[in-house]
């Protein structure tokens, strides 16, 4: 199976994804990476891995959401990718995407969903005072960060924890959960039962 990575900037879930493949523990190929982020590292990152299609779409040149998204889904025929990964993309799908490919588009999310959604989970973990947060690995629907959950791995808070000491507790844990299910998904082991995801 072929599978694209967006991305939209630092890319170390992209890095830690491009050393799976190369240690054979994803068994499929990237076959692209693309960014709304011109400067985005994680474009170079796939560039020193010799990704076959690296290329930055910037929005500013599209109507709108969905103008984007269907430059987007066009690109990905081309380089006949046959799933989606997210790591770091800072855009909402729109429905065309997602309907474009249903159950066929990943992402990870730092927090144990439904808990602590949106773009500040570590830092909303740690306002609120739980003593427990982690990394959740999920499919995509229409809803952000709703989609049914594949993998999840909890990392506890420590009382001297930061923001940053936290996110690299949590990094680490998503650098090796995130090419694991990639790797299930690409070997055929999910199946979807409503919002249940069964492995194996």
């Amino acid at each position: 199976m072929n599978f694209a990575v967006l991305a939209s900037g630092n890319g170390s879930n992209l890095q830690a994804i491009i050393n799976a493949c190369r240690k054979g523990k994803v068994r499929a190929k990237l076959a692209a990476v693309i960014s709304d982020r011109s400067q985005a590292f994680a474009l170079e990152r796939a560039r020193k891995a010799k990704v076959p299609c690296v290329l930055p779409l910037d929005p500013k040149g599209f109507q709108d959401r969905e103008d984007f998204d269907r430059r987007l889904v066009e690109i990905l025929a081309e380089n006949k990718v046959d799933f989606v990964v997210l790591a770091g993309f800072m855009r909402i799908l729109s429905p065309y995407f997602i309907q474009s490919f249903r159950d066929r588009i990943l992402n990870i999310h730092p927090a144990l969903l439904p808990a602590f959604k949106g773009g500040h989970a570590i830092a909303d973990a740690l306002a609120y005072g739980v003593k427990v947060t982690g990394v959740t690995v999920h499919f995509v629907d229409e809803e952000v960060d709703h989609g049914p959950i594949i993998l999840q791995e909890a990392v506890a808070i420590r009382p001297k924890d930061t923001a940053e000491t936290l996110a690299f507790r949590i990094h680490k844990v998503e650098h090796r959960l995130y090419p694991a299910a990639i790797d299930l998904f690409a070997r055929g082991k999910l199946r979807l039962a409503g919002r249940v995801v069964r492995i194996g």
